[in-house]
Parts: structure tokens; sequence; C-alpha cells
């Protein structure tokens, strides 16, 4: 066979192989070399029968069906889709605190399980017009199993108490339900995993305003990694609710200036919900 012919035997091939009607091998006991008209010849017989009937082609139409042959090909295994909401489905019909509260239940699904007390689910109105959300629950929080409750949660108690409001009539719960080591910052894995089901929590509460201790609340919320000092005190839509982010109660205790600070972003939410600050 010349060089010619066997390069464009080759490239015949390939090209057969592409559309997926090869490979072509050549048996080793026939005496001879099929040429090159011989193969071409082959090919077409095969692209005719791997072709569909009109009707095949056609199928979905309608009043076509496709054709015989055609409905007797074997379908490729289907993964069965589960008909149940999921666990972090924002939209989960008669959802509720106590149902999200359930589908956490012993949680392992990050680290943060593995030094923890007490899950840290959140506490006060299941019906509040004013949610706070901070970061993750702190040594005293993690022992008692609730939010806010060692010198940062007394001091946003004394902050919603100047507001003009108890704490029992706010809601109040973190990014991530357990404690981090050392009270470090929520790592971007953990937050993934447990902030869904502060979305289905403020999903079941549908306050009037959230407001954001701290940058870890506000930046994932918003979904964004500015630092606070870019948007605090500014008001942002989230989801139908009014969120203004204002600095952690623990900030403020490290830099206590910074108070004068926070009280103007609280009364912009006082203001939203006609709230008149508490008479000293």
């Amino acid at each position: 066979m010349d060089e010619n012919a066997d390069q464009k035997i080759k490239s015949f091939l390939h090209y057969i192989e592409e559309l997926g009607l090869g490979p072509y091998y050549i048996a080793r006991a026939r005496s001879s070399v099929p040429s090159y008209d011989q193969l071409t010849a082959r090919a077409r017989d095969a692209c005719a029968l791997a072709r569909p009937e009109p009707s095949a082609r056609l199928a979905g139409v309608s009043g076509l069906q496709p054709s015989p042959s055609l409905s007797k090909q074997p379908r490729a295994p289907t993964i069965p889709i589960p008909s149940g909401p999921s666990l972090f489905d924002e939209h989960i019909e008669n959802d509720s605190l106590e149902r999200i509260r359930e589908d956490i239940g012993d949680c392992t699904r990050c680290k943060l399980h593995k030094a923890r007390t007490n899950i840290v689910f959140g506490v006060g109105n299941q019906k509040a017009e004013l949610v706070f959300v901070g970061e993750g629950p702190g040594h005293d929080e993690d022992a008692q199993g609730e939010p806010f409750v060692g010198r940062a949660g007394r001091l946003l108690t004394q902050m919603i108490e100047a507001m003009g409001l108890r704490r029992e009539d706010v809601y109040i719960c973190n990014v991530v339900k357990c404690r981090p080591p050392e009270n470090r910052l929520p790592e971007r894995d953990e937050i993934s995993t447990c902030s869904p089901f502060l979305v289905r929590q403020l999903a079941v509460i549908q306050p009037k305003v959230i407001c954001c201790l701290g940058a870890c609340a506000a930046q994932t919320l918003l979904e964004t990694n500015q630092g606070i000092s870019r948007f605090r005190g500014e008001w942002f839509d989230y989801r139908g609710a009014k969120l203004l982010a204002t600095y952690h109660p623990a900030y403020l205790l490290r830099n206590p200036n910074a108070k004068g600070e926070v009280w103007k972003d609280l009364q912009k939410i006082m203001s939203v919900l006609g709230l008149k600050a508490r008479k000293k």
C-alpha cells in the first residue's frame, strides 16, 4: 500500500471513530488488506445502520412515534430524586423554628461539633419584628446553650432595653450554632454548613428589621467580603426585611468610644419600628 493511501485510510478511520462508529480492526489472519474504497463502503454501511429512521428523528412531535427498533434500545439508568424538601430549603412549607431545631439534631456536619458543649440555636420572640444576628457562641453561651449571655450579651441586653424593648421582645441567634475554639471567627466551611439554618430561621420569623452584630453576620447575609466599616449603619434589603449592620457588643467592650456610633445605628432601627428610647 502506498503512503498516500495509508494516510487516507488513517484519516478516514479517525473520522469514523469520532462519530462513534469505530474502532475498526484488521484481522491479521487475512491474506489481503482492504482497499481504501472497501473501507469507505463499509463505513457508509455502518453510518446507514446507525442513522435513525425518519420516525425516530421526529420522536416527540405530536402524533409521531419512534420506530420499534429505537424503542427497544436500552436506556441509561436514572437516579431517583427525593420528593421531600431539603434540610436547607429556604421555603419549606409549614416550616417552624421547632422543625429547624429538629433538623439540626445532634449536629456533626462540621468540625465545630468536636469541642462544643451545647448547640446554641436561638432565643426570643418567634414573631419578633427585630432579630439580632451574631457570629457564633462564646464560652458562656456554649455552657448555657443560649446566645449572648456573657459580658457581650449583657451589653446587648442593655442596648435592647435602651431602645425601649425587652430581651424577650426580640429574637437573638448566630450564624453558627457551635462555639469556635478559642472564640475565633467561624471559618468559611463552617459558615457555609451552618448558615442555611439561619436563613430558615429568618424565613420563619419574617422580621421587619435584621440587625447584624459584627462583620461575620453581615458578610454572611449580604454575601460580601467588604469590611463592616464600608457599610455599617447603611440600610440593605434582605428578602423583604430591612437589614442594618453595626459593631458587635464584644467590639464595644474593647472599644467603648464606638458606643456612640452604635447608638446612632440603633436609633435608625427605632425609627423604622416606631420605637422610643427608654426614659432613664
